[in-house]
């Protein structure tokens, strides 16, 4: 037996409790930030539309994240004027543009397929980086990129059939969503590594919060603040345990494992929603959805092991 499983830790703990700690931790944060689309559908059924949605989300989400970017700036080196402005851009395109897509898409498509074509962030990431920055895509990875492609063809196909139009509008703005977050995931490498990823996702969450919350103000009436409880029940749960709580956790994980193990455990993210979807939903799980989702998480697991 490996001597580095058996070692116990001066706190008592050994690395592979350690290990399953971190698993456990990314795990439970992928499964919190997938029922955001689970919340957001009970959500709708009091007659609020993506803009209500999003701004109560980022209302209760923003002073937490608004602590712990003051906290990261205490004693920290004074940002430049220029990374001011990739911080706006970044929270704007990465957050802001990304979240309100996804909850305009969420209007019109099932949770299963939503979080299905959000999976599909890193091969979006390889495509755009193909495209743009001339990077090679091997064999593995094109073999990566058609399975989950062909996972979310199916999926799509079944779902057409019941909703129509709707259904291809829906997509095309979760779609949109996943390539929006790509964009910052791309831009945002440089200023991890200066900036910490911590500082980096609270500041940028910040400006995120503010452009959702001022959009409601632009577009809708103060009146609308004015919900029934159930709604401000569901609204702290969708800031604080799908948004709060994940961001953090990840991290967290990522710290533990390592990030490629907690990207592996967030593969859980597309089951999860799936299944919460039928409990709590009344969504139908059917085998082509199935099929689509084993597909879908496969290519993304070929892509994660390929090399760069």
């Amino acid at each position: 037996m490996d001597k580095s499983i058996t070692n116990v830790d001066p706190d008592g703990s050994s690395p592979r409790a350690a290990y399953l700690g971190g698993l456990g931790i990314a795990i439970g944060g992928a499964v919190l930030f997938s029922t955001k689309a689970i919340v957001a559908k009970l959500l709708y059924r009091y007659d609020l539309d993506a803009v209500t949605v999003l701004a109560f989300r980022m209302i209760f989400s923003l002073p937490v994240f608004a602590a712990v970017a003051v906290w990261k700036m205490r004693g920290a080196a004074p940002l430049s004027k220029a990374d001011r402005w990739r911080l706006i851009g970044l929270g704007l395109v990465g957050y802001y543009l990304s979240s309100f897509l996804d909850f305009l898409g969420l209007q019109y498509i099932t949770v299963g397929l939503e979080r299905l074509i959000l999976f599909l962030t890193p091969t979006f990431v390889l495509l755009i980086s193909a495209t743009l920055l001339k990077q090679h895509i091997s064999g593995k990875q094109w073999l990566a990129l058609l399975t989950s492609y062909c996972g979310i063809v199916f999926v799509f196909l079944h779902d057409l059939g019941n909703g129509g139009a709707n259904v291809a509008l829906g997509a095309t703005l979760v779609t949109g969503s996943a390539a929006a977050y790509a964009v910052y995931l791309l831009l945002s490498g440089e200023m991890v590594k200066r900036l910490g990823a911590l500082r980096l996702v609270s500041y940028a969450m910040c400006v995120s919060s503010v452009a959702c919350i001022a959009q409601f103000f632009i577009l809708r009436p103060a009146s609308a603040l004015v919900q029934p409880v159930q709604v401000y029940g569901l609204s702290l749960v969708n800031g604080i345990l799908c948004t709060v709580m994940p961001v953090f956790m990840t991290m967290a994980a990522v710290e533990r494992i390592g990030a490629g193990a907690a990207s592996q455990a967030g593969m859980i993210g597309p089951v999860s929603t799936l299944f919460l979807g039928a409990l709590l939903l009344g969504e139908p799980v059917t085998s082509w959805q199935l099929a689509g989702t084993a597909l879908v998480i496969a290519g993304i697991y070929l892509l994660s092991k390929s090399k760069k």
